[in-house]
């Protein structure tokens, strides 16, 4: 049953590819290094395993990001749509802080 819904997700999400061979699945790419590791910290606080690919060789030269496909995130398949959740949250803005934020 769970096999299912993972399938309906990724039918439903045709940009997650999986790695050849792994059990790891290409859940985002960014083409700042900066921005994939926000998003990244974001997964990570939420408890899922994710882990950057390509993170330094783009950092060594930028203009070779758009050629590579840029950083990519790469989350196990028991994590895909909680990581998916957690990225559209990032895109909305969810875990913004707001002007009136204080850290006490």
């Amino acid at each position: 049953m769970q096999e299912l819904a993972l399938n309906a997700w990724l039918a439903a999400n045709p940009e997650v590819v999986q790695i050849p061979g792994r059990d790891l699945f290409i859940i985002a790419r960014y083409l700042v290094p900066m921005d994939a590791t926000l998003a990244q910290g974001c997964l990570v606080a939420a408890g899922i395993p994710a882990v950057l690919a390509d993170a330094h060789l783009m950092q060594t030269d930028l203009l070779l990001a758009p050629a590579l496909g840029g950083v990519r995130i790469l989350v196990p398949s028991d994590y895909l749509q909680q990581a998916g959740a957690v990225l559209e949250g990032l895109a909305r803005g969810d875990y913004a802080l707001d002007e009136s934020f204080t850290a006490e």
